[in-house]
Protein backbone atom coordinates (compact mmCIF):
# COMPACT_ATOMS: atom_id res chain seq x y z
CA UNK A 1 0.00 0.00 0.00
CA UNK A 2 3.09 2.60 1.16
CA UNK A 3 4.59 1.76 -2.55
CA UNK A 4 1.15 2.75 -4.36
CA UNK A 5 1.20 5.86 -2.36
CA UNK A 6 4.35 7.10 -3.23
CA UNK A 7 3.40 7.11 -7.27
CA UNK A 8 0.75 9.31 -6.38
CA UNK A 9 2.86 11.58 -4.43
CA UNK A 10 2.90 15.26 -5.55
CA UNK A 11 6.94 15.34 -4.91
CA UNK A 12 7.52 12.18 -7.07
CA UNK A 13 5.31 13.29 -9.51
CA UNK A 14 7.77 16.58 -9.47
CA UNK A 15 10.20 14.79 -9.55
CA UNK A 16 9.40 12.83 -12.87
CA UNK A 17 8.58 16.21 -14.25
CA UNK A 18 11.82 17.80 -13.39
CA UNK A 19 13.62 14.81 -15.21
CA UNK A 20 11.91 15.15 -18.55
CA UNK A 21 12.43 19.11 -18.21
CA UNK A 22 15.63 20.52 -19.67
CA UNK A 23 16.35 24.09 -19.53
CA UNK A 24 19.13 26.26 -21.54
CA UNK A 25 20.61 29.79 -22.95
CA UNK A 26 22.59 31.92 -24.43
CA UNK A 27 26.33 32.74 -23.70
CA UNK A 28 24.61 36.38 -22.27
CA UNK A 29 21.54 34.89 -20.71
CA UNK A 30 19.29 37.64 -23.03
CA UNK A 31 17.49 34.17 -23.95
CA UNK A 32 16.50 31.62 -21.89
CA UNK A 33 14.54 28.20 -22.87
CA UNK A 34 12.99 24.59 -21.92
CA UNK A 35 12.43 21.61 -23.40
CA UNK A 36 9.78 19.02 -22.37
CA UNK A 37 10.29 15.56 -23.03
CA UNK A 38 13.16 13.18 -24.93
CA UNK A 39 14.45 14.22 -27.89
CA UNK A 40 13.75 12.64 -30.82
CA UNK A 41 18.11 12.55 -32.08
CA UNK A 42 21.04 13.42 -30.64
CA UNK A 43 23.71 14.02 -33.60
CA UNK A 44 26.19 15.69 -35.00
CA UNK A 45 26.04 17.88 -37.81
CA UNK A 46 29.23 17.91 -40.14
CA UNK A 47 27.48 20.29 -43.11
CA UNK A 48 28.47 23.36 -44.73
CA UNK A 49 26.10 25.30 -43.20
CA UNK A 50 26.22 24.47 -39.45
CA UNK A 51 29.79 25.06 -39.87
CA UNK A 52 29.44 28.76 -41.29
CA UNK A 53 26.59 29.40 -39.23
CA UNK A 54 29.11 28.19 -35.90
CA UNK A 55 32.65 29.15 -37.16
CA UNK A 56 32.97 25.48 -35.64
CA UNK A 57 34.02 21.92 -37.69
CA UNK A 58 30.46 20.50 -36.37
CA UNK A 59 27.23 21.13 -34.14
CA UNK A 60 25.70 19.19 -31.79
CA UNK A 61 22.39 19.04 -32.04
CA UNK A 62 19.24 17.46 -30.13
CA UNK A 63 15.64 17.18 -32.42
CA UNK A 64 12.56 17.86 -30.50
CA UNK A 65 8.76 17.89 -31.26
CA UNK A 66 8.22 21.83 -32.30
CA UNK A 67 5.72 21.79 -29.11
CA UNK A 68 8.47 20.40 -26.55
CA UNK A 69 10.27 24.14 -26.93
CA UNK A 70 9.25 27.21 -24.97
CA UNK A 71 11.16 30.57 -24.94
CA UNK A 72 10.94 31.82 -21.26
CA UNK A 73 12.87 34.70 -21.90
CA UNK A 74 13.85 37.14 -24.60
CA UNK A 75 13.32 37.11 -28.11
CA UNK A 76 15.47 35.09 -30.61
CA UNK A 77 16.70 36.37 -33.89
CA UNK A 78 15.83 34.19 -36.79
CA UNK A 79 17.22 33.65 -40.53
CA UNK A 80 16.95 31.72 -43.63
CA UNK A 81 20.51 30.73 -44.26
CA UNK A 82 19.29 28.27 -46.78
CA UNK A 83 16.73 27.29 -48.76
CA UNK A 84 14.18 26.39 -45.91
CA UNK A 85 16.76 26.06 -43.15
CA UNK A 86 15.90 29.10 -40.52
CA UNK A 87 18.37 29.66 -38.00
CA UNK A 88 17.80 31.60 -34.52
CA UNK A 89 20.36 32.81 -32.41
CA UNK A 90 20.62 35.75 -29.94
CA UNK A 91 20.74 39.19 -31.26
CA UNK A 92 23.03 40.36 -28.33
CA UNK A 93 25.47 37.70 -27.85
CA UNK A 94 25.48 35.64 -30.99
CA UNK A 95 24.62 32.30 -29.39
CA UNK A 96 23.43 29.91 -32.30
CA UNK A 97 19.93 28.45 -30.09
CA UNK A 98 17.71 26.47 -32.69
CA UNK A 99 17.35 25.35 -36.27
CA UNK A 100 14.42 24.29 -38.22
CA UNK A 101 13.65 23.03 -41.45
CA UNK A 102 9.99 22.38 -42.82
CA UNK A 103 10.42 20.85 -45.71
CA UNK A 104 13.09 17.69 -44.47
CA UNK A 105 12.57 18.15 -40.82
CA UNK A 106 8.50 19.15 -40.28
CA UNK A 107 7.16 19.84 -36.65
CA UNK A 108 10.99 18.86 -35.49
CA UNK A 109 13.26 22.37 -33.74
CA UNK A 110 16.68 21.03 -33.63
CA UNK A 111 18.43 22.59 -30.80
CA UNK A 112 22.18 23.24 -30.27
CA UNK A 113 23.77 20.49 -27.16
CA UNK A 114 25.98 23.27 -25.54
CA UNK A 115 23.34 25.62 -24.91
CA UNK A 116 21.65 23.03 -22.11
CA UNK A 117 22.39 23.84 -19.31
CA UNK A 118 23.69 20.57 -18.72
CA UNK A 119 24.76 19.39 -22.27
CA UNK A 120 26.31 16.24 -20.64
CA UNK A 121 22.73 14.91 -20.26
CA UNK A 122 22.27 13.97 -23.75
CA UNK A 123 24.63 11.74 -26.20
CA UNK A 124 24.98 12.62 -29.55
CA UNK A 125 24.71 8.87 -31.00
CA UNK A 126 25.44 9.76 -35.19
CA UNK A 127 27.21 12.09 -37.12
CA UNK A 128 25.16 13.11 -39.68
CA UNK A 129 26.46 15.35 -43.45
CA UNK A 130 29.72 13.85 -43.30
CA UNK A 131 29.90 14.16 -46.88
CA UNK A 132 30.83 17.65 -46.04
CA UNK A 133 32.76 16.95 -42.93
CA UNK A 134 36.53 18.82 -42.58
CA UNK A 135 39.12 16.04 -43.57
CA UNK A 136 41.43 16.97 -40.69
CA UNK A 137 38.24 16.03 -38.27
CA UNK A 138 39.23 12.60 -39.37
CA UNK A 139 42.01 12.23 -37.21
CA UNK A 140 41.02 15.11 -34.37
CA UNK A 141 40.72 11.94 -31.62
CA UNK A 142 44.33 11.63 -32.73
CA UNK A 143 45.42 14.81 -31.32
CA UNK A 144 47.02 15.56 -27.78
CA UNK A 145 44.61 16.40 -25.31
CA UNK A 146 44.85 19.38 -21.92
CA UNK A 147 42.80 19.89 -19.42
CA UNK A 148 43.13 23.40 -19.73
CA UNK A 149 45.26 25.50 -22.21
CA UNK A 150 49.16 24.15 -22.13
CA UNK A 151 51.67 26.32 -21.35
Amino acid sequence: MLHNAALICPAHIKQRIDAMTRTGRCQCGAIRYQLMGEPKDVALCHCVDCQRSSGAPMIAWAGYSENALTVSEGTPKTINSSGAAMRSFCADCGTGLFYRNAEILPDVVEVQLATLDDPSALTPTAHIQTAERIGWMNDVHNLPAFDRFPE
